[in-house]
């Protein structure tokens, strides 16, 4: 066989069946070996990102493997955003591409870039192959690699010659499986039985570990209060009376008043991003922290934890659960105190049954929410819709919420449908997306229709970058720049075009309607939803901010007013609004 052919070779051994790409010179041999591949399914994607964020999102809904494959050159550098995107939410992803044959790297050949160079900051590990002999060794290496630990993008990059070159590798020889030891969770145990208002604050490291099930069991049996980060929307049961939502910029002011009080904070999956915490030092300011993750080099990254405690997350919530069923907690009073919050200071938004009332962000994601079966999978752009999402629609596991967290990259929300689609065949699969982002990869409509997947699309028009408008309204004295978009397609002919059935409402006696439509559609389907250019999202912390000091939609306010703590916004000029 040649490198090519061993290449899909390791596809099987691996059971990858599906795989997102887009063909070009270098990368052809693997293409064409791909002509007699029988167990895998090749999804042409129109432009090598959609591949990447497709590969994403396959790998987010299924906890499998994602896989993508592009040619040298700009096929490799359009990777770029989609790989790095997969990095910084820690995704399992295999990114293979071809290179200029090996006479010709470092000759400013066509079609030739620097993929090791590019890539190094925004993947896992990389590979130039550089013996052909050595390529099967390496693709069983690089499998391994992306799925073990801290999951992440590996990068494979492979001179033209070496997917031609014949090879007869050594057999393979599959690594051993390591054994772990219960820990010694002892010292974390005195901790948390001393504490009178302990809490909760798990991130997207609880479903990256599988822990999903366990972690519930422990919040269960221990009643602990919890608040989540965007990544970590799903974790609780929507049935836990004592969940009180994502917490952090656009948190509720619930789950940040019970950081602000609680007096240990027990870190599980989450590595203490700055969207999440806020100001630092006005962060959890009277907590011990016991931080638990799979990845040692978030320990003390950020805030120094009492007791840092590694390994496999989901033997570790069992133990945690054992122990605190033989030791119950005495926090009652402490509960009581968050189910208050959580009743008057959670994520509210009241339905309007007006007629003729305009629609509101909010409100359509809670009836979307309603309406939805409990499986469906809600794939976000980025955005003012993004929050929405996060604040308002009930999740019931964070494999069903895909969201760019930590790059928030535009334009992730279509191409990751497509990808959970595959992966999740039978549920349902809805990409929630705002103008702006929808129009980042609105060329992934040809592969929905390719490939007549049921991916249920929504774009939510303001005709603006809501966000950035929002901050520039809030954080910029309401000086508007470059935020207008009021020149958009007609988004309903635009599907239409694509052969993608569309329908489009513009008041809040339509919602329901216009829901439940697309869900009956049997295939895809779009629902343009109008919504007020002057939506915000509450509550907001000013960028570096303190997370004490979130505006709701009070604080609102008119060109010229200061800020609540005296400052001049206007004067803030190198601030960055994102």
């Amino acid at each position: 066989m040649n490198g090519a052919q061993h290449i899909l070779q390791a596809f099987n051994r691996h059971q990858i069946e599906t795989v997102f790409g887009y063909p070009g010179g270098c990368i052809m041999p693997l293409y064409d070996a791909l002509v007699d591949a029988e167990n895998v399914e090749h999804v042409l994607c129109r432009h090598e990102q959609g591949c990447a964020l497709a590969a994403d999102g396959f790998a987010r809904a299924s906890g499998r493997l994602g896989v993508c494959i592009a040619t040298s050159g700009p096929g490799a550098t359009n990777l770029i955003t989609g790989v790095a995107n997969a990095h910084r939410d820690s995704v399992p992803m295999l990114v293979i591409t071809g290179q200029v044959p090996s006479a010709l790297i470092g000759t400013d050949a066509f079609q030739e870039t620097d993929v090791l160079g590019m890539a190094l900051g925004i993947v896992k590990h990389s590979y130039l192959v550089t013996d052909a002999a050595e390529l099967p060794a390496i693709m069983e290496e690089a499998i391994a690699l992306a799925q073990s630990g801290r999951p992440g993008p590996v990068w494979v990059d492979i001179p033209k010659d070496i997917l031609l070159t014949d090879v007869s590798p050594a057999a393979i020889t599959p690594a051993p499986t390591a054994t772990t030891a219960p820990a010694d969770i002892s010292d974390a145990l005195a901790l948390l039985s001393k504490a009178q208002r302990p809490l909760l604050y798990s991130g997207g490291g609880v479903s990256l570990a599988g822990a999903e099930e366990s972690f519930r069991n422990f919040a269960g049996q221990s009643g602990i209060p919890g608040v989540v980060t965007l990544k970590g929307i799903g974790n609780h049961d929507r049935q836990d009376p004592f969940y009180l939502g994502m917490l952090g910029m656009h948190g509720s002011r619930a789950a940040n008043l019970a950081v602000e009080a609680c007096d240990l904070l027990l870190v599980i999956g989450a590595r203490l991003d700055d969207r999440a915490t806020g100001k630092l030092d006005g962060f959890a300011p009277n907590a011990r922290v016991i931080h638990i993750d799979a990845d040692a080099a978030e320990f003390h990254k950020l805030r120094k934890a009492d007791i840092a405690m590694g390994g496999d997350l989901s033997r570790l919530m069992a133990q945690f659960a054992t122990a605190i069923n033989a030791a119950p907690l005495a926090i009652d009073d402490w509960q009581q105190q968050c189910r208050n919050w959580c009743a008057t200071k959670g994520f509210q938004a009241a339905d309007n049954d007006e007629p003729e009332a305009p629609i509101s962000g909010p409100s359509f994601v809670r009836q979307l929410s309603r309406i939805t079966s409990d499986d469906t999978v809600i794939a976000c752009d980025v955005g003012q819709h993004q929050m929405w999402v996060a604040q308002h629609y009930r999740f019931n596991h964070p494999r069903h919420h895909l969201t760019s967290g930590g790059l928030g990259t535009m334009g992730f929300g279509m191409p990751a449908a497509i990808g959970a689609q595959f992966a999740c065949p039978g549920k349902t699969v809805i990409n929630v997306s705002g103008d702006g982002s929808f129009m980042m990869n609105a060329q992934e409509l040809a592969t929905i229709r390719r490939y007549r997947l049921p991916v249920k699309l929504i774009v939510m028009d303001n005709q603006c970058l809501g966000m950035v408008r929002q901050q520039q309204e809030l954080f910029y004295d309401n000086r508007e720049s470059q935020i207008n978009l009021d020149d958009n397609p007609d988004f309903v002919a635009m599907a239409r075009a694509f052969d993608i059935p569309a329908i489009s409402i513009q008041r809040s006696d339509q919602i329901r309607r216009g829901i439940e439509t697309i869900l009956a559609y049997d295939g895809p389907m779009l629902l343009h939803v109008a919504i007020a250019r002057e939506d915000n999202v509450w509550p907001i912390v000013k960028p570096g901010g303190s997370n004490r000091d979130m505006l709701d939609e009070s604080s609102q306010r008119t060109p010229g007013i200061r800020q609540p703590n005296g400052e001049n916004p206007s004067t803030n000029a190198k601030e960055t609004a994102a």
